[in-house]
């Protein structure tokens, strides 16, 4: 039986401890023992990229942010989708996530995040959003299991009335912001569409021909 090898850890603003950890070739994020992500799971990820930014292969100057780097599986696809003068905005609250991701060892997002299209940020997503009225043309938010499922508490606040808004102002007429959900979170959906979204709820499965779904719940503005 091959060995789990634990990389690194790291604190979280919020006190939350996040572990990288490395078995038989796949990588595992875990946030006081509860996985939050892994390199053997990733197509749930792929699809949040896929349904935000497929419609825009054809459109210039496209500018999309993305919460929330992870292993840049979203990240990776989205630079797969967007034409070359496209923008790909990344914030990433922890330094740590970032090191890690451009570590020469570790085959993870370091190849993306050095594409000229990319800008990394060491921010909370929040206040990129705050700071950017009506810049994106999609916004994709993977940041925690969703919009009731947390391990790290202080996400919630971009999924309740002032969070929704605050992404809807930070969308160009007709943009679209995209959830990673672990679930269709019913509640959550109402939300979107009380605030002025048109609402598509997709199921994927995290691994890309067998295994469990999640969830990506698309929201888009009126152009």
């Amino acid at each position: 039986m091959k060995p789990t090898e634990r990389l690194a850890s790291a604190t979280a603003p919020d006190g939350s401890v996040l572990t990288l950890y490395r078995h038989d070739g796949s990588y595992m994020m875990v946030v006081d023992g509860i996985e939050l992500m892994s390199t053997r799971r990733v197509q749930s990820e792929v699809q949040l990229a896929g349904l935000a930014c497929a419609p825009l292969r054809e459109q210039a100057d496209a500018t999309v942010l993305i919460g929330g780097l992870g292993f840049g599986f979203t990240l990776t696809e989205a630079l797969r989708l967007l034409p070359d003068n496209s923008r790909v905005v990344v914030a990433e609250i922890m330094r740590e996530v970032i090191e890690w991701n451009l570590h020469p060892e570790w085959p993870l997002a370091g190849d993306a995040m050095h594409d000229a299209r990319v800008a990394v940020l060491r921010d909370d997503v929040a206040n990129v959003l705050r700071a950017n009225v009506a810049t994106f043309d999609a916004i994709m938010l993977d940041i925690d299991n969703g919009a009731e499922s947390f391990t790290t508490g202080s996400n919630k606040k971009l999924y309740g009335e002032k969070g929704i808004r605050t992404a809807i102002a930070a969308l160009r007429p007709g943009g679209r912001v995209a959830y990673w959900s672990v679930d269709t979170e019913p509640a959550f959906v109402r939300a979107l569409k009380a605030a002025g979204l048109k609402v598509s709820v997709h199921k994927v499965r995290s691994h890309t021909t067998s295994g469990g779904f999640n969830c990506v719940i698309v929201g888009t503005a009126s152009s």
